[in-house]
């Protein structure tokens, strides 16, 4: 039987890691990167090897080089002719004001959670158009639906990310590949870790769910979205606890 195939960026910690997990449980060999924190991703690797026994490359690259995802996707080619799932997960989160914002700051948000997109999608594509299947899904944010203050290049960036979901998967709804996202309310990771224990209360009670959402949960969407629905695409999923 072929073994499925899934590249994952930003894979090392938070949703990444979940996402990693979860597709590995599926049986997915797995090509991971992540920009820092190799020394958790080599873990990580370690881990599903023996528990799921699966095959695992990683990758300390940044999602946001041109140069460093075409050395990841180069290495891949070599290792397979096919790649079943791309998740575009890699991000970095930026708060205050928007006068407080360095340029360098903002184009290096852009280029982690936008361009990135971009590189590895390119890349992927010409892996899947010969097998004429193939899904990519695309980790975003509520923000980049509603936005939000004092994070202005954050929603903007995801605003990116779901414009090029939609045109994308119109692009590569003939050849039978799927381009969706998963729009992120607030996710218990790293990421949050700005609030304190008052904010977040105050965060939960506005959301009808009455919590945040773990990682697992996208995790668990991510794998779903990825395993069928050829006819399910160019969508934006909210998975948010009916916050926005």
């Amino acid at each position: 039987m072929e073994r499925k195939t899934a590249c994952i960026t930003g894979a090392s910690r938070g949703i990444g890691r979940a996402l990693a997990a979860a597709f590995a449980a599926q049986g997915y060999d797995l090509f991971l990167t992540c920009r820092k924190n190799e020394a958790l991703l080599l873990s990580l690797k370690q881990e599903l090897e023996q528990t799921c026994g699966i095959r695992c490359r990683t990758f300390a690259a940044d999602a946001g080089s041109a140069a460093q995802m075409e050395h990841v996707f180069a290495e891949i080619s070599n290792q397979t002719d096919h790649l079943h799932v791309l998740v575009n997960n890699a991000g970095i989160s930026w708060h205050g004001l928007l006068t407080d914002m360095t340029p360098q700051e903002w184009d290096d948000l852009l280029r982690t959670n936008l361009s990135s997109v971009f590189y590895a999608s390119r890349l992927a594509v010409p892996l899947m158009l010969h097998r004429h299947a193939g899904k990519i899904l695309n980790i975003s944010s509520v923000w980049g639906l509603a936005g939000a203050s004092c994070e202005v290049a954050y929603s903007a960036s995801k605003g990116g990310v779901n414009a090029f979901t939609k045109a994308l998967a119109k692009e590569l709804a003939p050849s039978n590949i799927q381009v969706n996202a998963i729009a992120c309310g607030v996710i218990d990771t790293e990421m949050n870790g700005f609030l304190d224990t008052e904010e977040r209360a105050a965060l939960m009670d506005e959301i009808p769910a009455g919590r945040f959402a773990s990682p697992e949960e996208v995790a668990d969407l991510a794998v779903s979205l990825c395993g069928g629905h050829s006819y399910l695409t160019g969508q934006i999923i909210t998975l948010d606890g009916g916050w926005i």
